[in-house]
């Protein structure tokens, strides 16, 4: 035994030894979290501290009397409640019956549908918002057609309406997956015992079927509701200006960081997307959704008769072709030559594309080269910080995970403004460039906003990785860092590399934090140079082309994480038998 300890390499001390840790593994906890301390409590705390001091540096609420005092403010936070929440209504009404639809019914194409109504997730609310203004505006494609078929219009598109019907069509895929996901777990005897009790219908499902998968649906409402009252861009694209992100930035962008309300919207911003995680939990409280086993093969799916498979078909393609319209509207416009007052546009040229390919190089290689990056940090601290807390027993560990999946809460804007707060007064050695407006401080906005991806990727890839394949290579010999370049990190590298395209492919369309720090053109990524773009009528056919651009990005990624998964489950599959 005295070689064994010998050959695994220098004694560790009695407090590491006490916390099965070595020292490289306590200095790794201690790098990860100053770079959260760094770069996400320390900016947010700055905000929370401006938004509660006076004018003499004490604490004080005045203003917050301040906030709500001023109408234009009370209507903003009472706008983006509303949008927030109508969006959770409208994104249930299209995914609930979906997901019910594919997980009690067996037809045709149910791979293809599910597939489908995924792929709203791909293109960012913003891109498609000005091309759905021309499919549903007032005087848009549907509009057109209702006025000269039925003499009447539908305000799709008008004020807030405007914002929760973008934001309903992109989000609903959260809860489409997550009511799925659950709807698949529970067992087909709870079910079955219902219908013989005389449950049947609309009261199985509302009674029964719907309670048990609960969970996946409060899961999937409370994360629209926190994008959605996180979304800046698609507020202003659309011209509506009464709600906290716009607000916020207006404040921040146009009277300055010295201006306080910007820093008091952000902590009521805060505050808000907390409590809906904490309500969310809060539904949830006290009940027992298990079932007698678990995955148990989800609901007993049956054959619809001609005049339900008729029904089912009609609002599948209804809702798929809603949810798909955004897509169409883009590369529509991505073409168009003239696209106004008409249902299709007047004519089709490959101009746009052109323009892009001669202006738009630097913004693609930007967006490579921050996205990459950010993927790059995400992937090392995950990966280090989900080994700390699942092969020791370090105190703190546990907190520090906690700081670092709560970065999904905490919306972008407020992280920009935070980290603008906290470092533009530190300049650069060199350039004596603002650390603020450096363009590597865009890379870690969009490390922070993404780690909570790759830390959840790296978890479960270390969870699949039995802690004896490492315990024998230390007691043949092998030393720790051996064992982890050698065995452990190659049988992660499928998780790691789902969690790095994940990161990449949603920090290529991040307009939140970028819109506050980016301080030069040459800088700007692409979904920066997407809005200045669209901000003008000439603008549009190049932003939408460069939008085409970023959904083919995305959508190549996402295959790849996809590829990468199912990848990593055929071989645990085939390890298992």
């Amino acid at each position: 035994m005295a070689d064994i300890a010998v050959a695994r390499g220098p004694t560790r001390t009695p407090f590491l030894a006490r916390y099965n840790a070595s020292a490289a593994q306590a200095l790794a906890l201690v790098a990860v979290a100053l770079f959260l301390l760094a770069f996400m409590v320390v900016p947010l705390i700055r905000v929370i501290m401006v938004a509660f001091a006076d004018p003499g540096g004490g604490f004080s609420l005045v203003h917050f009397g301040d906030f709500f005092r001023t109408s234009l403010l009370r209507e903003a936070f009472w706008n983006s409640i509303y949008v927030a929440a109508m969006t959770v209504v409208v994104a249930s009404l299209i995914a609930v019956p979906l997901a019910t639809i594919l997980a009690r019914f067996r037809f045709r194409g149910a791979a293809l549908i599910h597939t489908l109504g995924v792929v709203p997730l791909v293109m960012p609310p913003f891109v498609g918002a000005v091309a759905m203004q021309l499919i549903y505006g007032r005087n848009g494609a549907i509009n057109l057609l209702l006025m000269d078929w039925f003499g009447f219009r539908i305000p799709f598109m008008e004020g807030l309406n405007g914002v929760i019907f973008v934001e309903a069509l992109h989000y609903f895929p959260f809860i489409l997956l997550n009511l799925s996901a659950s709807l698949s777990n529970i067992d087909s005897a709870m079910e079955e015992s219902a219908q013989n009790l005389g449950a049947r219908g609309f009261t199985l499902f509302s009674r029964i079927v719907f309670p048990l998968a609960l969970p996946g649906y409060v899961a999937g409402a409370a994360l629209v509701f926190v994008k959605v009252f996180d979304d800046l861009a698609t507020p202003l694209l659309l011209n509506v200006n009464a709600m906290l992100a716009p607000q916020a930035y207006l404040k921040i962008t146009t009277v300055g960081l010295a201006d306080p309300m910007g820093y008091v919207i952000s902590v009521i911003m805060i505050g808000c997307s907390l409590g809906a995680m904490a309500l969310s939990a809060l539904v949830l409280r006290g009940r027992d959704f298990a079932t007698s086993q678990r995955g148990g093969g989800g609901l007993s799916r049956r054959r619809l008769g001609k005049w339900g498979t008729a029904g089912a078909a009609a609002f599948v393609t209804l809702a798929l072709a809603i949810s798909l319209s955004p897509h169409i509207g883009i590369f529509l416009l991505s073409l168009a030559t003239v696209w106004s007052f008409a249902v299709l546009p007047d004519a089709y040229t490959m101009a746009h594309y052109v323009t892009i390919y001669r202006e738009a190089g630097p913004l693609i290689g930007n967006t490579i080269l921050y996205c990459g990056l950010a993927g790059l940090i995400d992937v090392v601290l995950g990966a280090t910080l989900a080994y700390v807390v699942l092969r020791t027993r370090l105190p703190g560990r546990k907190l520090v995970e906690q700081v670092a999946m709560a970065a999904v809460a905490i919306p972008g804007l407020v992280l920009g403004i935070g980290l603008l707060r906290t470092y533009y007064d530190v300049k650069l050695p060199f350039s004596g460039e603002s650390l603020a407006t450096f363009w590597f401080m865009l890379v870690i906005a969009y490390a922070i906003r993404r780690l909570p991806y790759a830390l959840s990727a790296a978890t479960a890839a270390i969870q699949q990785l039995h802690i004896s394949l490492e315990e024998a290579a230390e007691n043949l010999g092998a030393r720790k860092l051996s064992v982890l370049s050698r065995i452990v990190v190659p049988l992660m590298t499928g998780g790691l590399l789902a969690g790095f395209v994940t990161s990449f492919a949603t920090a290529a369309v991040e307009l939140s934090a970028t819109l506050l720090l980016v301080a030069r053109a040459p800088d700007a990524p692409l979904s920066y140079g997407i809005y200045v773009y669209m901000q003008s009528a000439a603008g549009r056919g190049p932003g939408a082309a460069l939008g085409v651009v970023a959904v083919v990005v995305v959508a190549i990624a996402t295959y790849i994480a996809f590829k990468i998964a199912e990848r990593e489950r055929g071989l645990k599959s085939r390890e298992l038998f």
